[in-house]
């Protein structure tokens, strides 16, 4: 009977059963796709009788066990943690300094990699005989989880330490576009010539920046434990919030194109609970949607807190098929009645853009259509080079 009523239900709706089940087949979940840290049987042999250096944080899990609770329980000598931006378990603001310490629960060693020391030095892995390497990323140029990468890529290689890299999906990985960055505006927030948006899993970057010996003259003895049931055609909802401020699909999604307004006078929701998914400012005309940022965990003094923000709510927007989108900078940008003090940061926001000529065009008036011709060029190069390190099948 309630078979029934679900499929009269359907029916009402205008919807067919079949394509019911059709679309939901064609879209892999976080239960049908298989993360490399599933693998073990493919990577616990490789760290037999190693003393393992564990580049982690809260994304690196097995299901809902950390992964480094299950390498302890297989018996695996785990001697050091290292910890990207966020810390270990993932909870610090965006730049916030984090120290090195010591994980409560195991007594382990915890050296952070963001602050002054975003390299291990030779000193601090001295003692291990292999890296491993397991966070979650989302596919976005200045997203600083693929810069750390970079530099165990670097310290792996000049100490000849073999490091394994545990795949993950790229949520933002179904499309490759924006500017690609330019050598002089390299920074934390941008290491490599690579578009914000570079359709490649940690992996697949590892490959990337290992083979064009851009992380080291000599290469690292690197290995990939790649996932199961990937391709870049796949809509992958994260298991766990990538950092504080990326609370959901819908963030993620629009983090390429809303991260842009972070040196600015716009709100991107921090102090909100709808983090990157709204932009608002203290001018009217910005928008009719109103929100008030406050003071939140992983959001201590956001832009505009305790201020009256006008703007747009972009929750409902179908952003996994819109992707980067300069359209909402520029728009923001001819609305604000103080053009002058729009930027906060200037410089911040060239190393985002990973050049300087978008803020000079955006203040000369140009078009986003003729700003976006300009990178084309160099995007069709990254676009051919990609192709080289591609571990799954691709959206093209």
């Amino acid at each position: 009977m309630d078979k029934i009523l679900a499929l009269l239900f359907v029916i009402l709706l205008g919807i067919s059963p079949l394509s019911c089940k059709s679309k939901a087949n064609s879209s892999n979940t976080p239960e049908k796709i298989k993360v490399g840290a599933e693998a073990m049987q493919e990577y616990l042999p490789l760290l037999k009788g190693k003393r393992v250096g564990l580049v982690i944080n809260h994304t690196s899990t097995i299901g809902e066990t950390h992964l480094l609770d299950t390498l302890l329980s297989s018996h695996v000598n785990v001697t050091a943690i290292f910890a990207p931006e966020h810390g270990f378990r993932g909870d610090a603001d965006a730049g916030a300094h984090i120290d090195n310490s010591k994980d409560a629960k195991t007594g382990i060693s915890i050296v952070s990699l963001y602050g002054k020391n975003k390299k291990p030095s030779p000193e601090q892995i001295k003692d291990i005989d292999i890296l491993l390497f397991d966070i979650q990323d989302v596919g976005v140029r200045f997203y600083t989880y693929i810069s750390t990468l970079h530099y165990i890529i670097e310290a792996a290689a000049e100490s000849n330490k073999p490091l394994i890299v545990l795949d993950r999906p790229n949520p933002n990985g179904h499309y490759v576009a924006g500017p690609v960055l330019e050598k002089e505006f390299k920074s934390f927030v941008g290491m490599n010539e690579i578009p914000v948006v570079y359709g490649l899993t940690m992996g697949e970057f590892a490959e990337m920046v290992n083979g064009e010996s851009w992380a080291s003259k000599a290469k690292c003895d690197l290995t990939v434990i790649k996932c199961k049931n990937y391709d870049h055609t796949s809509k992958y909802d994260l298991p766990i919030k990538p950092s504080p401020n990326l609370p959901n699909a819908q963030s993620i999604y629009l983090y390429p194109s809303i991260c842009f307004f972070e040196p600015t006078q716009i709100s991107v929701g921090r102090g909100t609970d709808k983090q990157f998914q709204v932009i608002g400012g203290p001018d009217k005309n910005l928008g009719n949607y109103h929100f008030i940022p406050t003071e939140k965990p992983g959001a201590h003094n956001p832009v505009n807190k305790g201020v009256d923000c006008y703007g747009l709510d972009l929750t409902k927007v179908d952003a996994f098929a819109n992707g980067f989108d300069l359209n909402l900078l520029f728009d923001f940008y001819n609305k604000f009645e103080k053009k002058s003090s729009f930027f906060t940061n200037e410089k911040f926001f060239n190393l985002l853009a990973g050049n300087s000529w978008i803020l000079k065009d955006l203040k000369a008036g140009k078009s986003v259509e003729e700003v976006q011709e300009k990178w084309q060029a160099d995007l069709t190069a990254f676009k051919t080079l990609r192709k080289k390190y591609l571990l799954y099948p691709d959206f093209e």
